[in-house]
């Protein structure tokens, strides 16, 4: 790659008009950038704009020939359908942002939100935990929500079956935030239609996919990083040994989270993730007060939760396999050896090379954008195979 392109880092510029923010949608919604290449490109270029207009050189310094980011049309009918939805957009930097998720590596660039946006600049703590919930875990899920939810903090869940849908079903009237996999007008499950129009009426959807998109099995990971990334404290409340829930608890901890957990019966399949995290060292729930406890202890928290209770472009998932790919340069070639099908932590890759990190981000950025390498939540990589 051309040491030319990537020169010192130019200071950030917000979206400030309604061309910043279709800049900003057509930047993540280009093929092979994903939040992190994103926010790679905008320390470079220092605007969208600017990031869009030097992309097919970075690409060609790639090796990635005939390379166009998303074409306007497509970010001008998506924020056409947003606005028929009734939903915003809200781009990294701008002030309805929520402040907690933009500490995470790989924030979303662009949030669709339909709601109450106010609810973003609120506590938040998330609850999660199985779709095929017991009834003893909604039960403590809706007694969670509702006493969290009295207390001025905000419950943000993933609208799946189970508990996530009864912990928004308890907090409606105090507070509810779901994120979701998919689209922000696609509803999945299909029977949390009903519960999903209640939350955009009172509460707040968000998702950061195009919409119209529906979800498929590699989205509800990066939904899971938007979960844990928007709150201080995860609560998992039922999980099996498996789960989606507990990899929110990973993603919670990799963020430098609070990460919680209702104990089960030993002999309940539905609690093995949860006993499993408490035997890690995750915090036992028993009520609200446990979790209140917690939050009391975390620096800035006590007072924020005092004052609450008083008041076909893709994104850079895609995988590669049309595009021609140049040779890798020395380095390049070094990264990939390090690199396999599992992921990755980045500092560990940079630890393992004993190189400075400004040397091995540009080779980074040239492997995600010629599709070698691709990002995964929690700031992994993995090698293209």
């Amino acid at each position: 790659m051309e040491s030319g392109l990537f020169a010192l880092p130019t200071p950030f510029t917000p979206p400030t008009t309604e061309e910043d923010e279709l800049a900003a949608l057509r930047l993540i919604r280009s093929r092979r950038v994903g939040p992190v290449t994103y926010f790679r490109l905008l320390a470079e270029y220092g605007s969208a704009q600017a990031a869009l207009a030097a992309l097919p050189e970075v690409a060609r310094a790639a090796g990635v020939a005939g390379y166009a980011p998303c074409p306007k049309p497509v970010a001008l009918a998506e924020l056409r359908a947003g606005r028929r939805t009734g939903a915003r957009l809200i781009c990294h930097g701008q002030p309805s942002y929520p402040a907690t998720l933009a500490e995470i590596p790989d924030a979303p660039p662009a949030l669709w939100a339909q709601g109450d946006v106010a609810l973003l600049s609120r506590p938040m703590v998330a609850l999660v935990g199985a779709r095929n919930a017991s009834s003893l875990g909604l039960r403590m899920a809706r007694k969670l929500a509702e006493g969290l939810g009295a207390a001025g903090l905000v419950v943000v869940s993933g609208l799946a079956r189970g508990i996530d849908a009864a912990a928004h079903s308890a907090a409606i009237d105090t507070g509810t935030i779901a994120a979701l996999a998919g689209g922000i007008d696609v509803i999945y499950p299909l029977e949390n239609a009903d519960l999903a129009q209640a939350i955009a009426a009172r509460g707040l959807l968000l998702s950061e996919q195009p919409m119209g998109l529906d979800p498929q099995a590699r989205h509800f990971p990066m939904r899971n990083r938007i979960i844990s990334g928007l709150v201080r404290l995860v609560v998992v409340v039922e999980a099996a040994g498996s789960s989606g829930s507990l990899i929110t608890a990973r993603l919670a901890l990799d963020q430098g989270r609070e990460v919680m957990a209702v104990p089960g019966h030993p002999l309940d399949a539905r609690a093995a993730g949860c006993n499993a995290l408490i035997r890690d060292g995750a915090v036992l729930v028993r009520s609200p007060e446990d979790v209140l406890a917690l939050l009391d202890g975390l620096p800035g928290r006590r007072d924020a939760v005092a004052d609450a209770g008083a008041g076909a472009c893709v994104d850079g998932t895609a995988t590669a396999g049309a595009t021609p790919r140049g040779p890798a340069v020395p380095l390049q070639a070094t990264i990939l050896d390090r690199l396999g099908p599992s992921p990755l932590a980045e500092d560990q890759l940079i630890r393992d090379l004993a190189l400075p990190a400004s040397q091995i981000a540009p080779e980074l950025l040239a492997l995600e954008i010629e599709g070698r390498i691709e990002r995964q939540p929690g700031g992994m990589l993995a090698r293209v195979v």
